[in-house]
């Protein structure tokens, strides 16, 4: 018979950290050999690595995070305020204004806060392959009974990824805006190029139509003409006939005169 298995003891199970991608193994493995050719030229190969994989954390962030959980308008107005704060602190990073932002405040909370991912990409996320926490630069605090998002400046460099993929993001979306309008345009042109043919096409026609009702007009009327100019000379002729008539018969009556004339004479008597 065999023997109930007894528990496991010992320290519970640790999940193995997840592997780096082999396109960031390639990238590492491309600049350790630039790196041993030129070891003062910049970054290790392990920095070099572990920016790449924050670039494609922030990515990940922008798509699928914010622009498939939100509309076009709501994406594109929160990128745009998250690279205002982000050029705002690089531009000039010991200005209290733009060290901080109040979540209550109308714009923030509308651009920001309400939007779906906006505000973690302000804040934090868990890293896909370096297992560690990425800020932009923003963490909760709360000064006199208020909530704040307010800037670490350790984390500039993290700011500085940030703000280089959020341009990224308006850039690609600029020119798909523009690919969008321009190809609305060239739509509302070949729709009213479609109206005016039609258009010209009508006047053409009317145009046609005019022509060939003058044309019959003008048949008319010389037809009309020709008629009444054949009935004029046709009464004219008849009227100069009638005296002419009229004077050979009275011509050819014989007259009281004539019964008044003697007789010839004859000779023979």
């Amino acid at each position: 018979m065999s023997t109930p298995s007894s528990p496991r003891t010992g320290s519970p199970e640790i999940s193995a950290p997840r592997t780096i991608s082999p396109a960031a193994q390639a990238l590492a493995a491309a600049a350790e050999r630039r790196h041993q050719e030129h070891p003062a030229a910049g970054p290790t190969a392990a920095q070099l690595a572990e920016e790449h994989e924050k670039r494609q954390a922030f990515r990940r962030l922008i798509n699928p995070g914010i622009f498939e959980r939100n509309s076009r308008e709501v994406y594109t107005a929160a990128i745009k305020i998250l690279s205002t704060l982000a050029e705002n602190l690089l531009r000039e990073p010991d200005n209290p204004q733009y060290q901080q932002f109040k979540p209550t405040n109308s714009i923030i909370k509308q651009r920001l806060v309400d939007p779906k991912g906006t505000l973690e990409y302000a804040i934090a996320f868990q890293g896909y392959s370096v297992l560690k926490i990425i800020k932009m630069g923003f963490r909760a605090e709360v000064k006199n009974f208020q909530p704040y998002y307010v800037f670490n400046p350790r984390k500039l460099h993290d700011l500085q990824i940030g703000a280089a993929i959020l341009k990224e993001a308006l850039d690609r979306q600029s020119e798909k805006d523009e690919r969008a309008s321009r190809a609305k345009q060239e739509e509302k042109e070949a729709t009213e190029a479609a109206v005016l043919k039609v258009k010209l096409a009508y006047m053409d026609d009317r145009k046609t139509k005019i022509m060939t009702d003058e044309r019959d007009r003008q048949l008319r009327e010389a037809h009309a003409a020709a008629v009444a100019a054949a009935k004029a000379q046709a009464a004219s002729t008849d009227g100069s006939d009638g005296p002419v008539s009229a004077m050979r018969a009275a011509s050819s009556t014989p007259s009281d005169d004539d019964d008044l004339q003697p007789p010839p004479y004859d000779s023979h008597r």
